[in-house]
């Protein structure tokens, strides 16, 4: 049995759409271990393998109960057709462009992309005779020039990580939707909570759900949503037959953690708000960078299209040394790669997540040595800002 109405509000969606009982009628989600299925008769083994009926499934690789529950539930959620969840948030980022893209397509991308997202478009892509533009995804003057008639999509982070600038989703979409172009955006940092970017124009939204989805630092996961046709027709195949598939064990935990996701984003996202206002005065710190403060160069359209600034925000410091002076003395936040979990994270993206970029590369993308990402947890507020004060005092 599987449960879902469209009229529920989103907390209630969160932690009962998409679940499925068997006939023992279990209150938590089943985990499915199990790689393949058994059919009552060949006949019935030919049928399925040339129609799936409704909640029918042939192998591992290509759909699981528990993964199905996970799929539904995210669509439930962010209001798309059809979802298809994968092994990591790369597993899907690589799987939405790949299946669209072949050899002699033209695609338009802002160029402030995490590391791993930036390699698939800088470097993959062209490899496989696809023509890349990068543009500054926040001037839509330069999308405009950019988007061709033969341009196939347009690609971008609603929130490029690190440094937190703010796509105008919608009207980054009007352009390219006028030049006939599909509209591929990681929402990560934005979150399903905060934005709903299909309602902006977005036509392929894609999430790793091992940051806030999950939002306890345990597994990987990813998934990517849009119409039912190109969930079904593109997408499906492209990864069915190339192995991107998601763990029924990870896609367990996955679905746990979202009958929790609106109250931690929210939480975290206060808790970011009060943060950025007390870090902004210490004198060791440049500037904050936070969507939800008003001296932010994008903060207009962030309040128009999200419900707040979210729960990442970063600090300028004066150089390396002095992020990493700030780094090492905090006792709360730990240090790691990782964001969207319950803990409060730091990160250096110049020596980890980006380091692999050019120096040039870096600073063009405002990713200066002095850099620090913060990822809100859910700490006391108050025992976060007497902590990361502290700690910038050694900075």
């Amino acid at each position: 049995m599987t449960s879902s109405d469209n009229s529920w509000n989103d907390r209630t969606k969160l932690v009962h759409s998409g679940a499925r009982r068997s006939q023992y009628g279990e209150v938590a989600e089943s985990i499915y271990l199990t790689q393949g299925f058994v059919y009552p008769s060949a006949e019935a083994a030919e049928q399925r393998f040339v129609e799936l009926g409704q909640d029918e499934f042939i192998y591992a690789r290509y759909g699981n109960p528990t993964v199905a529950a996970f799929e539904d539930r995210i669509a439930a959620l962010e209001g798309a057709e059809a979802a298809f969840a994968t092994a990591s948030g790369m597993a899907a980022v690589n799987g939405a462009l790949f299946s669209m893209l072949k050899a002699g397509d033209h695609i338009v991308s802002s160029r402030a992309l995490f590391g791993s997202c930036l390699y698939i478009v800088e470097a993959l892509l062209p490899r496989f005779g696809v023509e890349v533009t990068f543009v500054d995804g926040t001037d839509l003057d330069a999308w405009r020039d950019a988007v061709r008639d033969d341009t196939k999509l347009v690609f971008f982070e609603t929130m490029s990580n690190p440094t937190l600038e703010v796509i105008d989703v919608a009207a980054v979409a009007e352009i390219a939707h006028a030049k006939g172009a599909l509209v591929v955006a990681d929402n990560v940092f934005a979150t399903p909570v905060l934005m709903r970017a299909m309602t902006l124009g977005v036509d392929v939204v894609i999430y790793s759900a091992t940051k806030h989805i999950d939002g306890q630092g345990r597994c990987l996961g990813g998934v990517v949503l849009g119409s039912e046709d190109f969930i079904r027709g593109t997408l499906e195949p492209y990864l069915k037959h190339t192995g991107g598939a998601l763990s029924p064990f990870n896609a367990w935990v996955l679905l746990n953690g979202m009958t929790t996701l609106d109250l931690r984003v929210r939480a975290q996202a206060t808790s970011a708000a009060q943060l950025a206002d007390s870090l902004a005065e210490h004198p060791a710190v440049q500037r904050v960078i936070y969507p939800g403060r008003a001296d932010h160069p994008q903060h207009a359209v962030s309040a128009r299209q999200m419900q707040n600034g979210g729960t990442m925000l970063a600090l300028e410091l004066a150089d390396k040394e002095a992020a990493f002076r700030f780094l090492n003395a905090s006792n709360i936040a730990v240090i790691s790669n990782n964001l969207g979990d319950a803990r409060s994270i730091l990160t250096h993206p110049t020596t980890t997540t980006h380091q692999r970029l050019s120096e040039e590369t870096r600073l063009e993308l405002g990713i200066t040595p002095g850099l620090v990402r913060f990822s809100v947890g859910l700490e006391d507020v108050a025992d976060l800002t007497a902590d990361l004060l502290a700690a910038l005092d050694q900075a």
